[in-house]
Order: structure tokens, then C-alpha cells, then sequence
């Protein structure tokens, strides 16, 4: 095996992926920088350290700040933001910074890249007709731990409906959707949702929705065995890990059916594919489900299931290092 050098950035879920590579692939070094460089990119050249290493790999919105003539260079697209329609659903700052650096940062990693990897077809083909991309890319699905989410042994039949939203309260998860989705829910639901990476993050006050603030990625296991439907009103995921997560734990999902969604959530048979920003659509959904228990537990073993045979972590982690050893 060679020696891989990573350089990712703290705050978001590529540091969990990134970090299952470091644990699971021998000579991985991961190297986690703060955020901030982020706005100093010029800087990373001056401070990463990828000495004596065979292969980099890292995300192609840095990537040039990474490279090493004479090194091998693996970039991996965990989504993308480039295209119209995320624009049209942008801030003004994000749309400048994606029009600009981030553009040809993603242009110039294309170029000098030894490997261009996406974590789902999706993103793999948006990128390849958005910026007229002709090479090929190779789809690495992102894969999860089912030693570590698995299902709750004993399914409570408790009136009461816990759905969970887990993720930034972002415009792209859907979070604004969340109040207006509880609107319509029936009183014996609640949605539980996180504050992402900001614990003074949160949403207007509503009686069917409860904040639970930041959470350790190693207390997520268990707090998917307490819940009993996810929900992700996203318009746009590389291939969403919070997804994966809850489907080895054994809950159904209803989510957008756009994107790469559709290749996780099978609709109908572990959750719903609902219209992109249909608030009726998502609590239509929600609250059929909150009336059928032994619906959500089929569901649910339906995707424990599809996690094992798919998504599992030790099928992503043997198609890095069969591209690593390739190279």
C-alpha cells in the first residue's frame, strides 16, 4: 500500500469519511485543518505537509492548494454546487464565491488530478455535463458502519412519533421547510432536528419542533435507536451520510427525489421520494407513516438491508485502496 497524505477541512461530514479511510487503510494520514484557511487558501501550500507521501487525496475545491509535482493526486467530489440551479438557490455571497474561486479551483483540480472520484452517479454525471467534463470519474459510494448503526433491539409501540432532521439548518438540507412541514403534522409527532455544526443555530419556536442542538458524531448512533422516521427535505447531496446512517439503523426516510437521493431510498419500499420543497407531499408522508408501525419497521429492515448489500463502509474503504494500489 502506499503512503496517502488527505488534507480536509473541519465542518462538515467529509472529515467522518475521511476519518473511516484513516482508521480502516494502513499509511493514510489524515490531516484536519481548521475551516478558516479556508478563506486563506494561498496559505495551505506554506502549511500542509505532504512530505514523502506516494498519493494525495483531498476534495477538489482545494485541491490546487494541496498538489505536488511529481505526486499523484486523487480528488473526490462529495457533491457540487456549480450548477444554475444551485445558484438560483444561493445566497449572494455563495453565488459569487461559487462563480469565482471556487470555479476555478474545481477547473484547475480537474486538470492536474491523477483520479477524479464522486460518491454517487449523480454527482459523477452533473459534473461531466455542467462543466462539459469528458474523462471518466469513478463513483465511490459512501458506505457506513453497521457494527455501529444498527437498529434498536425492542421497537417501542408509543404514540407518540419522533421524526428526525439531522444536518445544517441550510437553505440546501431544507430547513426553513421544517416549521411549515410541522404545521400540518399531527399532534402526536414531533420533529427533532440538530443545529448542524453551530450550537446557537436554531429555528423559530414551534410545539412540534424541539432543537437538540449540537451533536458528537459518536453519540449519533444512539440517538438514531430513540427515533422513528428520518426526514431530509434537501435539494442537493453528494451522497448524504445522516441518509445511511438511519437506514442501517433500521428507520424509514422520507426525502427529496432529486439528486442522489434516489439512489439510496428505494421509494415506497424504505421511505418516500417526495417533490423537492413540497411541504404537503413531506407531511402527507410523515403522517401516514406515524399511523403505521409495523409499516416503518418493514421499511426500515428493507434499508438496514440495502445499507449491508450497498453502503456498507468495508465495500467504500476496499474501493479507495484498490484505487490507491492501481495508481
Amino acid at each position: 500500500m502506499k503512503t496517502i497524505y488527505s488534507p480536509v477541512f473541519s465542518g462538515s461530514g467529509v472529515v467522518v469519511l475521511h476519518q473511516s479511510l484513516s482508521s480502516l487503510i494502513d499509511d493514510y494520514q489524515l490531516d484536519i485543518f481548521s475551516s478558516k484557511w479556508q478563506f486563506a487558501p494561498f496559505v495551505l501550500p506554506f502549511i500542509s505537509k505532504p512530505d514523502n507521501c506516494d498519493v494525495i487525496h483531498t476534495i477538489p475545491d482545494y485541491a490546487p492548494y494541496f498538489y505536488r509535482p511529481g505526486v499523484k493526486l486523487v480528488v473526490t467530489f462529495h457533491n457540487y454546487v456549480l450548477d444554475s440551479y444551485m445558484l438560483k438557490n444561493s445566497s449572494m455571497l455563495q453565488r459569487i464565491h461559487y462563480k469565482t474561486d471556487l470555479r476555478w479551483n474545481i477547473l484547475k483540480s480537474l486538470e492536474i488530478a491523477d483520479v477524479v472520484t464522486a460518491v454517487s452517479q449523480a454527482t459523477a454525471e452533473l459534473i461531466k455535463r455542467d462543466l462539459d467534463y469528458d474523462a471518466d470519474i469513478k463513483v465511490i459510494n459512501n458506505g457506513v458502519d453497521t457494527s455501529i448503526y444498527n437498529p434498536a433491539k425492542h421497537i417501542e409501540n408509543c404514540h407518540r412519533v419522533k421524526v428526525f432532521f439531522s444536518g445544517n439548518l441550510s437553505a440546501r438540507k431544507g430547513a426553513p421547510l421544517l416549521p411549515f412541514i410541522a404545521d400540518k403534522l399531527k399532534e402526536n409527532i414531533t420533529i427533532y432536528y440538530t443545529s448542524g455544526l453551530n450550537k446557537k443555530s436554531q429555528l423559530p419556536g414551534h410545539p412540534r419542533l424541539e432543537c437538540l442542538g449540537m451533536i458528537n458524531n459518536k453519540d449519533m448512533a444512539s440517538l438514531y435507536r430513540t427515533m422513528d422516521i428520518l426526514l431530509l427535505p434537501s435539494i442537493r447531496e453528494g451522497m448524504n451520510l445522516s441518509i445511511l446512517e438511519a437506514m442501517a439503523s433500521g428507520l424509514p426516510v422520507i426525502t427529496s427525489n432529486c439528486s442522489s437521493m434516489p439512489e439510496q431510498i428505494i421509494d415506497g419500499d424504505g421511505g418516500y421520494l417526495c417533490e423537492p420543497g413540497d411541504v404537503e407531499e413531506f407531511a402527507e408522508k410523515i403522517n401516514y407513516l406515524a399511523d403505521r408501525p409495523d409499516k416503518r419497521v418493514s421499511m426500515g429492515s428493507y434499508n438496514k438491508n440495502r445499507v449491508i448489500d450497498n453502503f456498507s463502509i468495508k465495500t467504500m474503504v476496499q474501493g479507495y485502496k484498490s484505487l490507491f494500489n492501481a495508481l
